[in-house]
């Protein structure tokens, strides 16, 4: 699977999960084969790793609440997400939920289109035409749409 989808034989993956959820315990295992005791991460580990005929750049973030933040600022140039979840840490299960959703999201709390429509209050412009396009510059989705409009 990951040769059909890494074809130029090398991609960068991101390790995500909460603090303690064993993102670098995984980060070495991988690269070393063997289990290394670790310190929680401040900031973040990179290793490459080889598997398959395939060169990963994988890079394991900080989990802490105030790191989580700055995950998004590593999405571009990333082909793969690895997200760690401890099944054992049942009291924060939730949060690693919300977590995970958040990074789905393009932007945080980004409004729909009849939201941003009420609120610009585009339903009363008569004379001119409009539309909205869901854009995106960091992933650079719907920018021509717009321009073929």
């Amino acid at each position: 699977m990951f040769s059909s989808v890494f074809g130029n034989k090398e991609a960068r993956i991101l390790v995500l999960g909460l603090d303690n959820a064993g993102k670098t315990t995984i980060l070495y295992r991988l690269q070393m084969g063997e289990v290394v005791s670790t310190i929680p991460t401040i900031g973040f580990n990179v290793e490459t790793v080889q598997y398959n005929n395939i060169k990963f750049q994988v890079w394991d973030l900080g989990g802490q609440t105030s790191i989580r933040p700055y995950w998004r600022c590593y999405f571009p140039n990333t082909q793969a997400i690895i997200y760690v979840v401890d099944s054992s840490d049942t009291d924060r299960l939730m949060i690693a939920k919300d977590e995970f959703h958040a990074i789905l999201e393009d932007l945080p709390g980004a409004l729909d289109d009849a939201t941003v429509t009420e609120a610009l209050e585009l339903h009363k412009i008569k004379n001119r035409q409009w539309t909205i396009f869901k854009t995106s510059a960091i992933k650079g989705e719907g920018l021509f749409e717009g321009l073929d409009w």
